[in-house]
């Protein structure tokens, strides 16, 4: 209960500019498509009543049963899946939905999965190596740390990370395995990662790598996002927060290709290749949060929101 109750009070990262962003009106078929505790599908549904629809999809059976208590009240007007965000067509025609009219991606982990210890994704809380977003399914963390070859994991620790001190991070790490906990792993981060910026915890990287090849999220957001910009109908808004510059780069080289009619080199004088484009860019530079959002969470200060328009 106290869980449920500290979900229903928290208030989502970029919140208004979000339910903004999507156009909300009775009678709309949302999907968000990262539900989490249930936060943003609220307030999608409180704008669209007393006819709109939503689909909220999730991984994480906890995060799922959080939503639904939260939004039992909207009784037939929700529809809640226990499925990634990269199975949102299939999701949406098993409800009979051929387009929808806007989607919501808010990416990367979610508070409540940070604040479980044992779920592993903090490195301040003592807990499992674990960092699944389903936790029924898939390698952990665990399994990378003891079982990749050096260079494998600094190559995991650079690309997905982008930790500057990546060979000499997995070269400690690879020296004190067996490793099985959240502490003694960033304990090892702390002592050869240099702090990059300040207010910033020198395992925030190597976490953050570790997470993202857990649960392929680059590679999901990058298959998802064609398939959402296909199924919005005319008019029909996509919004995608990103917390990263990685996933961040995939959002807004994708809306950028998408609001081209043409994609062939600058240097050819005439298009061969065909490409209309397909979205509108509602804003030419991501939002972010006000000073005030930031403040008061911290987490929210590296946020970044975008949205496009099916034209």
């Amino acid at each position: 209960m106290a869980a449920s109750q500290g979900a229903s009070q928290h208030v989502p990262v970029l919140y208004e500019e979000a339910l903004s962003g999507l156009q909300l009106r009775s009678g709309r078929r949302m999907i968000d498509g990262t539900l989490g505790a249930g936060g943003h599908a609220e307030g999608i549904l409180d704008r669209s009543s007393p006819e709109g629809e939503l689909l909220g999809l999730d991984l994480d059976p906890t995060a799922l049963a959080i939503a639904q208590d939260r939004l039992a009240k909207f009784k037939g007007r929700v529809h809640l899946r226990r499925a990634s965000y990269g199975d949102m067509r299939a999701q949406a025609e098993a409800l009979g939905w051929e387009h929808v009219d806007g989607i919501l991606l808010d990416l990367g982990v979610s508070s409540l999965q940070l604040q479980d210890a044992a779920r592993g994704f903090s490195f301040r809380l003592e807990g499992p190596l674990d960092m699944r977003f389903d936790p029924g399914s898939g390698i952990t963390a665990e399994t990378l740390v003891n079982e990749l070859g050096v260079d494998e994991l600094a190559d995991l620790l650079a690309r997905f990370g982008e930790e500057p001190h990546a060979w000499r991070v997995a070269k400690a790490i690879v020296s004190e395995r067996p490793i099985h906990g959240t502490l003694a792993l960033a304990r090892i981060v702390v002592r050869e990662a240099r702090r990059s910026r300040p207010g910033i915890h020198p395992a925030t990287r190597t976490f953050q790598a570790l997470r993202i090849a857990v649960n392929n999220e680059l590679e999901t957001l990058e298959s998802a996002l064609p398939v959402a910009g296909r199924l919005l109908a005319r008019g029909g808004r996509l919004v995608v927060i990103a917390f990263h510059s990685l996933e961040d780069r995939v959002v807004k080289e994708y809306f950028r290709q998408e609001s081209r009619d043409c994609l062939c080199p600058p240097t050819q004088p005439v298009c061969t290749c065909g490409h209309r484009a397909s979205l509108r860019l509602v804003h030419r530079k991501p939002l972010r949060p006000s000073e005030r959002e930031g403040q008061a969470n911290p987490r929210a200060r590296s946020a970044r929101l975008r949205v496009a328009e099916r034209m």
